[in-house]
């Protein structure tokens, strides 16, 4: 018969889970990417981690291990340093504020109409959309015109906006395997009362998790088109809205998060809407801060909508 394991041992055990799961936190970057892109896997979900020490925690108490219970102030503290400052309720904006709304809307959604209704109570000055098939945008068109009267659509992404807007093109962010049509970014200037903006819409490739990993090569090549495109961006101010496919810790959205600030303040989980569990639909800025962030009630779309709060400046 196997031998059971003593309180002591049962004490060293969880110990050792538990500077694991710190180091996880602490050290995720340095998880290896080459072999099932594992380290961008990891990311995704890193927030997460925090349950697990939470389930060690109770485990301990239980088994009455003070060493244990020791040890699990390590993840904690790194859990604590990499996301407590989210769960903090948002500074009220001291300077101009804009609101914007980011939404995946979804290209098998069954009430486009609905959808358009419920983005515009949040009452934003943006509305970035993706995933507009050519049977539904008619219908965003005429939904959201009263109170935007102005947007522009290239190819599968839109944005509605308040403010005028000028100097739209699409972007290139097609990853090179790819040679069908593929018009999945766009970039404007929006012309608000504080300034001028330069205003991003982007859908990133998917990406997949199977028996090799995650599947993100074509995702990660488009991010860092993207990332160049901002890097060149001669207008000082710069607001990015997309369905990125990828959360704000994944390595993969470097080029990205690398130039731009992200959210402050808020989790806004927005996928899958049924019970989400990683936030892949971001805004991200240049010359602004994103003071908080919050996902809004479900649409028609298999993401939920994310409102964000930008002040300028």
């Amino acid at each position: 018969m196997p031998r059971r394991l003593t309180p002591s041992r049962r004490g060293s055990a969880l110990a050792g889970l538990a500077v694991v799961t710190a180091a996880l936190l602490a050290f995720h970057g340095a998880v290896p990417n080459r072999v099932g892109r594992v380290g961008s896997l990891l990311e995704s979900f890193l927030p997460w981690l925090g349950l697990v020490a939470v389930g060690l925690s109770v485990v301990a108490l239980l088994c009455r291990s003070a060493l244990a219970l020791l040890a699990l102030l390590l993840p904690v503290a790194a859990w604590t340093h990499l996301f407590g400052g989210l769960l903090l309720p948002g500074p009220q904006p001291g300077r101009p504020a804009l609101l914007v709304v980011q939404h995946n809307v979804g290209d098998e959604n069954p009430d486009p109409a609905g959808t358009a209704r419920a983005l515009a109570a949040a009452g934003p000055d943006l509305i970035a959309l993706e995933e507009l098939v050519p049977g539904a945008l008619p219908v965003y068109q005429r939904t959201l015109a009263p109170r935007y009267p102005y947007h522009e659509v290239r190819g599968t992404v839109g944005l509605w906006s308040r403010h005028p807007l000028s100097g739209t093109r699409s972007l290139d962010i097609r990853p090179g395997e790819l040679t069908a049509s593929w018009q999945r970014a766009l970039r404007t200037v929006v012309h608000t009362p504080q300034g001028d903006i330069a205003a991003y819409v982007a859908h990133l490739p998917s990406v997949r998790v199977g028996a090799g990993g995650l599947a993100s090569a074509r995702r990660d090549e488009s991010a860092a088109l993207l990332g160049r495109a901002v890097a060149a961006e001669e207008q000082r101010t710069l607001v990015l809205l997309g369905d990125l496919n990828g959360t704000v810790d994944d390595r993969g959205l470097a080029p990205l998060t690398a130039r731009l600030n992200v959210p402050r303040r808020g989790f806004a989980f927005s996928f899958p809407a049924a019970f989400p569990i990683a936030r892949i639909d971001q805004v991200m800025a240049r010359s602004a801060t994103v003071t908080g962030i919050r996902a809004l009630p479900a649409t028609g779309s298999d993401h939920l909508p994310v409102a964000a709060t930008l002040t300028l400046g």
